[in-house]
């Protein structure tokens, strides 16, 4: 069980979406649960059917709901359960330290011991930079169980930036005494870093879906 947090434009969604992806391409029953509801511009609900086309158990609300708003900010019901499921859980949490107190929401968030909250870093957004603004805004995200390298400048990002975010996430997770989990890529500047960046963690390659979901 893994929840995904993170700052705006971080790409913790699509990180979420990836991992969920790539769990259910190795055989695995994967449930991935939009629980965005902090002031979400991207949700799951247009890429839903998609998802779930490609063999996901999608927990989001459906894009022809009534009554939500653009954002739909309500927690789904169902939702709340999402634990209990049989299979790999993938959280897709809200953004910022609000959105992280979302996961409190569902039911044995704070008991599970299978469950790891993950933070998305992206030092091209302003809050998670350097060294010091990443490890001060993990401290302000409550439980963290390990960082993600996802630096990116969307269709400008090269491989130097992806490079420059795993040193900086590197020595944070060393002084937060936490582990680097991977380096995300899109997938042609995966395939040019290779298997492992070069502080030595694994290269996760990535697909881009979300800009296709901004209400």
């Amino acid at each position: 069980m893994e929840a995904y947090v993170g700052e705006y434009a971080s790409g913790k969604s699509e990180v979420a979406v990836n991992r969920a992806l790539a769990l259910a391409a190795a055989g695995r029953q994967v449930n991935l649960v939009d629980l965005d509801i902090v002031e979400p511009c991207y949700t799951l609900r247009p890429i839903k059917k998609r998802l779930s086309a490609l063999g996901i158990n999608v927990l989001a609300w459906e894009n022809r709901t009534i009554g939500l708003g653009e954002t739909g900010c309500v927690l789904r019901p169902a939702n709340r359960w999402a634990l209990k499921l049989p299979g790999d859980v993938i959280l897709d949490i809200g953004y910022g330290v609000a959105g992280a107190r979302t996961l409190h929401l569902l039911e044995g968030a704070g008991t599970d011991p299978d469950l790891k909250v993950l933070a998305v870093i992206n030092i091209a957004r302003p809050m998670t930079g350097s060294v010091k603004e990443v490890v001060e805004y993990i401290k302000e995200l409550g439980r963290v169980d390990g960082l993600i390298n996802n630096s990116h400048l969307g269709d400008e990002t090269t491989v130097e930036i992806v490079q420059e975010g795993a040193r900086v996430v590197e020595q944070a997770a060393r002084e937060l005494g936490i582990p680097v989990v991977a380096t995300t890529a899109v997938e042609e500047l995966a395939a040019v870093i290779g298997p492992r960046d070069e502080t030595g963690h694994p290269v996760w390659p990535i697909k881009r879906f979300m800009p296709q979901t901004l209400w």
